[in-house]
């Protein structure tokens, strides 16, 4: 059994990490750590887990384990590590943003992999060290890569996008609160999101000479969970012909699927799975794509990086169905 240790027990990934975690046939547990939390039950802040696990938070980790999560707030996994020593065997999953880009990969003479599998898998099978995907990231990179691997990102990326509540993590703050939510909408960090950042460098991987902008709009959902991205960009090709690129591209992607049919969020909800669907309307191809944020945009992805950094079976622990009614 893989040992896992989680640092950051309380929020919302390691919520749905510990659910998927206490259910994988080859992984245990072996502490969750929360200096805030320490010597609680954990179902008493994950109250889904309530009879389903009896383990408590702990403000001490065992240097041993052979994996380690860590789900901290962004900027934090450097301070933890840095205060924290682990075994040379010990493979780190970060769910923040502290390791995603080129210049900060890079740490202690450790090499963080960036971790999206449907354009890294072969170097996260080797890796001992993943950068977990952002959220948005994940939904707007699986929208564009098929276009940016043929060479068709020739003119700027319209990117509008929107997430749920819990995309926010459970920090309160004005716009978090349910009477702020609640029968509302709204847009946030226009243009500048720190996703960006991750999508032009993979973007960048495959079409090198990329110089087109990427304008992202994220915004802000009245609802709990889920990512649903609309992406447009011209495109010169039929919508069969885009169809057939998608359809290859993913061919032997476990979890991102193109539907001919038009989409909606909750297909997504409580997997981990992307789906996407093309649209073509007068020279310009509509991509749309969405995710689970709190799985495949962050704790399902972590979950599928572990798969293949120890050689299982990438789907392992997460057949999850939708959860549709």
């Amino acid at each position: 059994m893989i040992q896992v240790g989680i640092v950051g027990g309380a929020g919302y990934t390691a919520g749905e990490l510990i659910r998927l975690l206490i259910n994988h046939p080859n992984a245990e547990i072996n502490f969750v750590f929360s200096t805030s939390n320490a010597g609680n039950p954990i179902s008493k802040i994950h109250q889904d887990l309530v009879g389903s696990l009896d383990l408590k938070f702990t403000d001490t980790v065992n240097a041993n384990v052979d994996v380690l999560f860590l789900c901290l707030g962004h900027g934090n996994s450097v301070k933890f590590l840095e205060a924290n020593t682990f075994s040379e065997n010990t493979k780190i999953i970060d769910l923040g943003n502290d390791f995603r880009l080129e210049a900060d990969k890079v740490f202690k003479g450790k090499t963080f992999v960036y971790g999206l599998p449907e354009l890294q898998r072969e170097a996260i099978k080797t890796a001992n060290y993943v950068a977990n995907p952002g959220c948005f990231a994940t939904a707007i990179q699986l929208a564009l890569l098929p276009l940016a691997e043929a060479n068709l990102l020739n003119n700027d990326v319209h990117v509008n996008a929107v997430t749920g509540a819990t995309g926010a993590g459970t920090s309160l703050s004005p716009t978090s609160h349910y009477a702020w939510r609640d029968n509302n909408f709204s847009y946030y960090k226009p243009f500048t999101h720190q996703h960006l950042g991750e999508i032009n460098q993979s973007v960048k991987q495959l079409q090198n000479g990329f110089s087109s902008e990427i304008l992202f709009m994220p915004n802000r959902g009245n609802f709990s969970r889920g990512i649903f991205a609309t992406v447009y960009t011209d495109f010169e090709g039929t919508l069969e012909e885009a169809n057939a690129l998608y359809k290859a591209f993913y061919k032997d992607a476990e979890f991102t699927f193109v539907s001919d049919d038009f989409l909606h969020l909750k297909q997504v909800v409580n997997t981990n799975k992307c789906l996407i669907h093309l649209h073509k309307h007068n020279g310009k191809l509509l991509v749309t794509s969405m995710i689970d944020n709190l799985l495949k945009g962050a704790s399902g992805q972590a979950v599928q990086n572990m798969n293949l950094m120890f050689g299982l079976e990438e789907t392992t622990g997460l057949g999850l169905k939708a959860t549709y009614f």
